[in-house]
């Protein structure tokens, strides 16, 4: 098992598939971030997110749980706070996203991230997907996402017809326009 310091190469190049492959995902499990303070990044997760701690790791890091699994984000150090944040056009992780139940949870959520100052980086219901949001960034500019009502696609089923009139650029905008319920 290679630790987190130790860098891995991308393959090249990616063999022919003899087979298909048996990888079924269920689920996201979960994300493991570097940080630039560690202590202000679990202040961030557990006061904003309401995560909790639920065990240091040897390496020095910590994970967090939100929805039953051990954990649910792993916060590890990275090389202190002078540490490079990529750039917008690097190889990087664009943004992570959690569920919440409801558009209300939404609008409550988004004036809670702006009484604490929290950056919010775009809200509403995009065109794909068809889920609302309030997107935001934690204190190393990791994007994340809160959302509710992605839609649920079975086997074989294509997405829902891009709405000509969206995406919808605000809680307000999306609540006052709601999706039909079927496509």
């Amino acid at each position: 098992v290679n630790g987190m310091d130790q860098p891995v190469t991308a393959p090249a190049t990616l063999q022919p598939a003899k087979r298909p492959s048996p990888v079924s995902i269920k689920r996201l499990g979960h994300v493991v971030i570097q940080v630039r303070n560690l202590g202000r990044s679990v202040r961030f997760y557990t006061e904003i997110l309401n995560l909790r701690v639920s065990d240091d790791a040897p390496a020095g890091g910590v994970f967090l749980t939100a929805i039953g699994d051990h954990h649910t984000i792993g916060l590890f150090p990275s090389d202190g706070d002078n540490a490079e944040i990529p750039s917008k056009g690097a190889v990087r992780v664009h943004h992570f996203a959690f569920q919440v139940n409801t558009l209300d949870e939404l609008f409550e959520i988004r004036s809670y991230l702006k009484e604490r100052g929290v950056p919010i980086v775009w809200e509403g219901r995009r065109a794909m997907g068809g889920h609302t949001s309030v997107e935001f960034l934690d204190p190393d500019g990791y994007h994340l996402e809160l959302f509710c009502d992605m839609d649920q696609l079975a086997p074989g089923q294509s997405s829902r017809p891009r709405n000509p009139k969206g995406p919808f650029d605000s809680l307000e905008k999306s609540r006052d326009n709601p999706k039909p319920k079927n496509w």
